[in-house]
């Protein structure tokens, strides 16, 4: 049994993204695993980091909750929508205020490198977009892709990162939706 944090990062609960997040989480309860879900729409926090890194901008208790969670999980997962090419403001919000120094990761003194306070953890993360996979990989260079394993999740030592896109929503039948479904409620059973 695993503890997996599911953090759904589409402001709208009733969105296709909000379906995916309540079928992983209805999915892996059922495998007997400890899931808790944070819809960041429903949760009161300011997604904006007010003064940069100068000043501590305290955390509000859903985001002490929501670090606390993730502080005890195993598996982290991500279920965002793209949008202009990268994630909501809402979402890396989030990460802006969460993930903070001292936390997630802490530099090293007189030293560029970094210490990664995070590993033991994997993540899965699941993107719903309307450009075609193929499209968005090699004409835009995947750029959420490469923020999330590099510059924030890597960063703070999660790894493995699995990435399934879902694309293109715009133009998906019901059937599409279902399949979409199905592959991550089996995705979480495992």
């Amino acid at each position: 049994m695993e503890r997996i944090v599911v953090i759904l990062g589409h402001p709208d609960q009733k969105s296709l993204c909000g379906a995916l997040a309540e079928r992983y989480a209805q999915a892996a309860t059922v495998a007997g695993h400890q899931v808790e879900v944070f819809r960041l729409g429903e949760m009161e926090f300011d997604p904006v980091l007010r003064h940069g890194y100068r000043e501590v901008q305290p955390l509000e208790p859903d985001l002490i909750r929501l670090q606390a969670a993730i502080a005890a999980a195993a598996r982290l997962v991500l279920v965002s929508p793209v949008w202009w090419g990268g994630m909501p403001a809402l979402l890396k919000g989030m990460f802006d205020r969460v993930f903070l120094s001292g936390w997630a990761y802490r530099y090293r003194k007189d030293s560029p490198w970094w210490y990664k306070l995070l590993v033991g953890r994997r993540a899965e993360v699941y993107l719903t977009l309307d450009t075609p996979r193929w499209y968005y990989r090699w004409i835009y260079g995947a750029p959420v892709i490469r923020q999330l394993r590099r510059t924030i999740l890597g960063f703070c030592g999660i790894a493995p990162v699995s990435f399934t896109l879902f694309s293109p929503v715009r133009s998906s039948t019901p059937a599409q939706r279902s399949r979409w479904l199905a592959q991550v409620g089996e995705r979480a059973r495992r």
